[in-house]
């Protein structure tokens, strides 16, 4: 790749459940990325993922779990732009505890591999297992942004402000993405409807989660064969569990997800 070329990305999100997550649960979640997995060899990282680096070859993540404690959150990144991780718990427990994320983001062209697919199947669900996760989802960036974000003319007339079209998995969900992992207050929400979908699309993992992928590549997104396929499984699984776009209207039935007592 020729120096300044754009390169798109594919992103997972895990959502968190609420709380942040035990030091001995990010000790673990770090040895399984970076040495297990090894998505990619971490160099800087902070709160907004440059305010530090590690020596290169580096694999004492004690420097990481110090900046992780203090925040708690932190963002890591490899040499260049490619690849990132983002891990932030929400900090607005009471009002909005289920914002909290786990991202992963690195080149869409990791996807065109059987191998890096059959791989990021499995590594998602164990870090869902980890981190005790309702809900993950895979896809590209510019998917994943138009599904989830909106621009609404700000009230005085001049420009636009960006917002949320569910803020968390406690409002729905956005859509369908290349891969949605359902924990089990998706599953429930869905019931036997999961049942009726397409056999190719659907897939139990164990441990209560479901995946449900509408395509085979996440470049399939935002196709009209894509669209048209999504739109068929949101059908069968219930339209009201979803953003209406069309019509910028919210779900109207959404998981029922708990706050552990403190």
């Amino acid at each position: 790749m020729s120096p300044g070329a754009l390169v798109r990305h594919i992103s997972t999100i895990v959502h968190l459940p609420p709380g942040q997550p035990a030091l001995r649960e990010v000790q673990t979640l770090f040895d399984l990325v970076f040495t297990k997995y090894r998505w990619f060899q971490p160099v800087r990282y902070g709160r907004f993922g440059d305010e530090a680096t590690l020596d290169p070859g580096s694999t004492d993540y004690g420097a990481l779990l110090a900046c992780y404690d203090a925040r708690p959150s932190i963002t890591i990144s490899g040499r260049t732009e490619r690849d990132y991780m983002m891990l932030f718990p929400s900090r607005r427990s009471e009002e909005f505890p289920f914002t909290g994320k786990l991202i992963w983001t690195t080149s869409l062209s990791e996807a065109e591999s059987a191998d890096w697919r059959h791989a990021h199947l499995r590594q998602v669900m164990e870090v869902m297992r980890l981190l005790e996760s309702p809900l993950a989802c895979s896809g590209a960036d510019e998917d994943l942004d138009r599904k989830k974000d909106r621009f609404i003319p700000n009230p005085d007339g001049f420009g636009t402000e960006q917002t949320f079209t569910v803020r968390d998995p406690s409002e729905g969900l956005a859509g369908l993405y290349w891969r949605n992992f359902f924990g089990p207050p998706f599953v429930r929400m869905f019931g036997e409807r999961l049942l009726s979908l397409p056999p190719e699309t659907r897939q139990e993992l164990g441990d209560g989660i479901v995946l449900v992928q509408p395509y085979a590549l996440p470049t399939q997104a935002m196709t009209p064969e894509g669209d048209a396929t999504e739109q068929r499984l949101i059908t069968v699984l219930g339209s009201e569990c979803f953003y209406d776009h069309a019509h910028h209207r919210k779900p109207t039935r959404v998981p029922e997800l708990t706050v552990p007592s403190t």
